[in-house]
């Protein structure tokens, strides 16, 4: 039987990699080593998902004070200072980054950095450096990827926009997705002229389109200009920023240009291909439902397999696969019914199918409410909730609710165990409501819209 240095050598440090590394070593007394070439805690906690919210939260209070005028708090005298935030972000980032290391060292998991190269099945080489390991899990997350047109180089992605020196006057983001709608209502309530720049008829792709629609009007009533079936062609240096050649004759100037169109898998340069791992035509590492390669002995995680791109589906995937080689329980993840969440302004949760997608395959009933939450009343902000449930007509189960609003994913996380659970809409209007309170609306929803509207 052949020795080696390690029972599992993960290349990639963030929350998936970390996660199983760290549960394959304390739980099952395994010899891990865990390779990073940047930050301890990968795109979630140092490049995204963490140091986006804390500044949502940062921008969300411009809101706040306005509002509170409604309630009888004098006119606030406040003045934001951008980069004291970013330096409390980061020293927050610090502290994480120190949790993770000592969770790994408590964990008997060994560190090393530098940029991980697969070898051979075995084999992993760390600057110049080669260990052997009887597993090697691939677990390299994505990297914000750009187009390939005249003057991209002056463009940002959201690992820049994090660390700015301090808040542009006026922005150009090109993409409809998540982090683009994010980040433009981060800017915005900051200050910033925001111009978001979407290829298509409205943004969000892939969300249900009664809610792509609602946050595009609110984004619009809060003074983000969207230009839809629009796309940058080329990018040149101006004067005092930028100036955008759109669809081929109209000129945008903006003093920063950041893309957010999308993320690759990280796969480049560290050996996959070489070594018989099987790339997909994106770069993807293809799995199987256990999330082993096309090499028995290699496994991927995470962003790098194009699966679901979501932090906690990481997390699961890594505990699947330690349960898988350790626990002598094959175990496959379940990637139905995922909450999710975007931290835009307003704020959006969903979990199951989309309107949509719903009617591809069932008859369904659509229950939806739209409303002026209750605080609103007396801040006098003319920002509109959107709920929504919808309900296979056969089966009485519940397929989908989504929800723009004050809120949204904390009442989306819970809403998520119900339908998981395979809760169907006599539960839901059996349920008694917290009153007064949004969230009351899923239960309290009992007409269905006409069968005319539904599709």
């Amino acid at each position: 039987m052949a020795t080696y240095d390690y029972d599992l050598i993960t290349i990639g440090g963030g929350s998936g990699g970390v996660r199983a590394s760290r549960f394959a070593a304390q739980q099952h007394g395994k010899k891990v080593a865990i390779i990073e070439n940047m930050r301890i805690g990968g795109t979630c906690v140092m490049r995204g998902c963490v140091p986006k919210k804390l500044l949502v939260y940062g921008a969300h209070f411009a809101h706040d004070f306005k509002d509170a005028e409604g309630f009888g708090w004098s006119p606030a005298q406040t003045e934001h200072d951008w980069s004291a935030m970013i330096a409390n972000k980061d020293k927050e980032l610090s502290r994480l980054e120190d949790v993770y290391h000592r969770l790994l060292r408590e964990a008997g998991v060994d560190e090393i950095t530098g940029t991980g190269k697969v070898v051979d099945a075995h084999t992993v080489e760390v600057e110049g450096k080669r260990i052997t390991g009887e597993h090697i899990l691939i677990a390299t997350g994505g990297w914000p990827s750009l187009p390939k047109i005249p003057g991209i180089e002056h463009a940002i992605t959201s690992n820049e926009a994090l660390d700015l020196p301090e808040l542009p006057k006026h922005i150009s983001i090109v993409g409809g997705g998540y982090i683009a709608v994010e980040f433009a209502g981060i800017f915005n309530a900051l200050g910033a002229e925001v111009h978001l720049i979407v290829r298509g008829d409205t943004i969000l792709r892939g969300f249900d389109q009664t809610i792509r629609e609602a946050l595009h009007d609110e984004m619009m009533k809060a003074g983000i200009e969207i230009h839809t079936e629009t796309q940058v062609e080329s990018i040149e240096k101006a004067e005092d920023g930028y100036s955008l050649r759109l669809n081929g004759a109209e000129l945008m100037e903006t003093n920063l240009i950041m893309y957010a169109t999308g993320r690759a898998p990280n796969t480049k340069g560290i050996g996959l291909k070489e070594a018989g791992v099987e790339l997909n035509d994106k770069g993807a590492v293809v799995v199987d439902e256990y999330s082993k390669t096309s090499v028995d002995s290699i496994y991927a995680i995470g962003d790098v397999t194009d699966r679901v791109q979501l932090t906690p589906v990481a997390l699961a995937e890594g505990m699947a696969l330690v349960r898988t080689l350790y626990d002598g329980k094959p175990t496959s993840m379940s990637y139905e019914n995922i909450p999710s969440a975007v931290f835009s302004q307003p704020p959006i949760g969903t979990v199951g199918l989309t309107e949509h997608d719903a009617i591809q395959n069932h008859k369904i009933a659509v229950y939806r409410s739209r409303f002026r939450a209750m605080k609103h009343t007396l801040s006098g902000r003319d920002e509109q909730s959107v709920m929504k449930l919808i309900v296979d007509k056969d089966t009485d189960r519940v397929l989908g609710a989504h929800m723009m609003g004050a809120d949204a994913p904390e009442i989306i996380q819970g809403i998520g165990i119900a339908i998981k659970a395979g809760a169907t809409k006599a539960d839901f209007d059996a349920t008694i409501g917290i009153h007064p309170t949004a969230a009351e609306e899923f239960v309290t929803m009992r007409t269905p819209l006409p069968d005319e509207e539904v599709g």
